[in-house]
């Protein structure tokens, strides 16, 4: 049976390792916290807990991150890339730059094994719903042989091309979300202060054109201003940086895209980092 190492039990994380201990795979899981762990493993009690990486990169055929950053997937890759296998895949969910994406598959090819950036979009309930959607970067055969461990956690995949286009694809999926969110902010916030009945307003709209997985999910939590879930402003801003970083290395004009993290800022400086992102409608209102 393959074994399959986790590493990362976050609000992401978490859900996911879950479907694939329910799944039936030979599954052994590494957080950072030990407390974290410790409490994963009582409602997935089929797993095995592992207190240093090294036990999950001498143990396992398929390792998947999903952690902060790229100096975290950076530090776990250099960590592991002695200790693990030949033919060992190492599949990376965090959200990073497409540059980390190549610099690490260089890293692991060297080591005759492989790396795919596959970040992933559906948020914390997609997470919990096995319904997430994954774009896959790196090399296509590898893909489609660890494809059936991706569909225990996500409702499509797709390969996206080499090293780096699943980053790539990701930042366009955060380009499109952005703007979307502060239009629908915008549109909340009017039809409020035109004295309509917001609920009819959704009902209505949301059958036509304007209709968006964010307006269907959204709209009710932000007329309540109620932000405690979901996907965090700290989060969108670190995907936002690097989406503008890379706009400014290949010459693409994301003037939206710039605007919408700007404001994130401001929510940010408000105290509101851990807020989702659809909090955009609180900024209009305060």
């Amino acid at each position: 049976m393959t074994n399959i190492g986790f590493i990362g039990l976050g609000i992401m994380g978490g859900p996911m390792a879950s479907h694939l201990s329910n799944n039936g795979y030979n599954l052994s899981v590494f957080n950072r916290s030990k407390e974290k762990s410790e409490k994963w493993i009582t409602q997935n009690t089929k797993a095995k807990v592992c207190f240093s990486i090294k036990d999950i990169a001498t143990e396992c055929d398929i390792i998947i991150l999903c952690v902060g950053n790229d100096s975290d997937v950076r530090q776990i890759v250099n960590e592991i890339k002695t200790l693990i296998r030949p033919g060992t895949v190492v599949i990376d969910h965090t959200t990073t730059s497409a540059e980390l994406a190549k610099e690490m598959n260089n890293i692991l090819v060297k080591q005759g094994s492989y790396f795919l950036d596959a970040p992933v979009s559906g948020g914390e309930a997609g997470a919990q719903q096995g319904a997430l959607s994954v774009m896959v970067g790196g090399d296509e055969k590898i893909y489609m042989s660890i494809k059936e461990v991706l569909d225990s956690y996500s409702k499509f995949s797709k390969f996206m091309g080499p090293s780096g286009y699943g980053q790539l694809t990701k930042m366009v999926n955060q380009i499109c979300i952005a703007g979307l969110i502060q239009s629908l902010a915008e549109g909340l916030h009017f039809a409020k202060k035109s004295n309509l009945e917001v609920k009819d307003v959704i009902e209505v709209i949301s059958k036509g054109a304007a209709q968006s997985w964010q307006m269907e999910n959204r709209w009710k939590s932000m007329i309540e201003d109620e932000y405690e879930h979901g996907f965090a402003v700290d989060l969108m801003r670190k995907d936002l940086d690097i989406v503008l970083e890379h706009a400014k290395n290949i010459d693409a004009n994301l003037e939206i895209t710039d605007i919408v993290n700007r404001l994130y800022k401001d929510i940010q400086n408000a105290g509101g980092g851990k807020w989702d992102t659809s909090s955009l409608l609180r900024r209009l209102e305060s």
